[in-house]
């Protein structure tokens, strides 16, 4: 798949742009804050119906408009379709070849992005809150309807925490609806658990044979999903609730005491393992870089063999970060697959075939020319 056409309507910096893309790659280069990350991100938002830099959808309105819009026209093996998301005070409204979506869930998984920014390389090193999301936003490329179950157990977790912080503070003291949001927060919260699992086991499927390459065949790298409550990779449903009861069970007096909900999806986490070691306390920086490398370039295939396209590569400033073999690594495996998008200052010192044939763009104040 890939974009022929973007608009931006009061987007950012931008106020209004129509822009036409190849099938290829295609460098933006300017210099800071002339606009180009505000344009990477505008897919993504376009994508995924929400930003990969902030959770206030209000930053992305131009100053003193009340709304943004972002159009694409979608080339896909089906045929070339138009979406469109208008961003406005009062909330987000989707349409995809000219129909309304009812819930973003729906809109989510027409067009696919892999995202790739410097903040990336925290995937390792940063919270598990980083990578909490990050699985989760994967995971609903391919399976929107997930993306409608983290909805529902955030509601349900958010009515739970609520509760227990009457309990806490003795506003109530009748526990049989803090029974009824248990029963139904465990219900939310294993299906969470049993799909992270299944998509960290294709995602490492994927991303150990690139790990090896990019290490030049002396690392081999695992992942592991780490949850808070004591469930195991394959177990059925109905032994994973039964493990969560228990647990629950278990830290009811505890939660009351501490007015919020202790363990689930949202307290989870995932390991990275390099020969053995967790990357993240254990590994070097190049280490780390080459595990962040792996998984992203992991998750292009891992959606190519889900939905038979490849996404579209977001790739923001993050070449600059990369030393020459991890550079090479990541175009060669690009190379006449994927529409990639490139920002960077300068394409100095990056000598490689796919840079020199690319198409590029110039940004300068939130207006684009094509210089080639």
């Amino acid at each position: 798949m890939y974009i022929e056409k973007l608009a931006l309507k009061n987007y950012r910096n931008y106020d209004s742009l129509e822009i036409g893309f190849e099938n290829k790659v295609n460098v933006i280069l300017g210099e800071n804050a002339q606009g180009k990350t505000n344009l990477m991100e505008s897919i993504y938002v376009l994508a995924m119906a929400k930003s990969h830099r902030t959770s206030n959808d209000k930053d992305l309105i131009r100053w003193d408009t009340d709304y943004a819009k972002i159009e694409g026209r979608i080339n896909r093996k089906h045929g070339s379709l138009p979406m469109q998301l208008v961003i406005s005070k009062k909330g987000k409204k989707a349409w995809y070849n000219h129909i309304e979506q009812q819930r973003l869930s729906q809109y989510v998984g027409n067009l696919n992005v892999v995202m790739f920014a410097p903040e990336d390389l925290n995937l390792v090193k940063g919270s598990p809150q980083i990578r909490r999301r990050f699985i989760d936003m994967e995971i609903g490329q391919v399976s929107p309807v997930y993306l409608h179950g983290v909805s529902q157990y955030l509601k349900i977790l958010q009515q739970r925490n609520h509760y227990l912080k009457m309990l806490q503070i003795k506003k109530t003291s009748d526990e049989t609806m803090l029974d009824i949001l248990t029963e139904q927060f465990i219900q939310a919260a294993v299906r969470i658990t049993a799909k992270r699992f299944e998509f960290l086991r294709l995602l490492e499927k994927w991303a150990q044979p690139l790990h090896k390459g990019i290490s030049r065949g002396i690392e081999t790298l695992e992942i592991h999903y780490s949850p808070s409550v004591n469930v195991l990779e394959g177990q059925d449903l109905s032994k994973m609730i039964e493990v969560f009861e228990e647990k629950f069970t278990k830290v009811k007096a505890r939660e009351i005491e501490r007015g919020t909900t202790l363990f689930g999806p949202h307290r989870d986490d995932v390991l990275f393992h390099v020969n053995g070691r967790d990357v993240q306390t254990f590994g070097s920086q190049g280490q780390q870089r080459t595990t962040a490398l792996s998984v992203k370039l992991a998750e292009i295939e891992l959606i190519q063999s889900e939905i038979g396209e490849y996404p579209i590569l977001l790739l923001d400033d993050v070449l600059s970060e990369l030393d020459d073999h991890r550079q090479s690594h990541l175009l060669n495996t690009i190379l006449g697959r994927v529409q990639t998008f490139v920002t960077t200052t300068s394409v100095e010192g990056i000598d490689h075939q796919t840079i020199k044939e690319a198409s590029t763009f110039i940004v300068d104040s939130g207006e684009i020319i094509r210089r080639n």
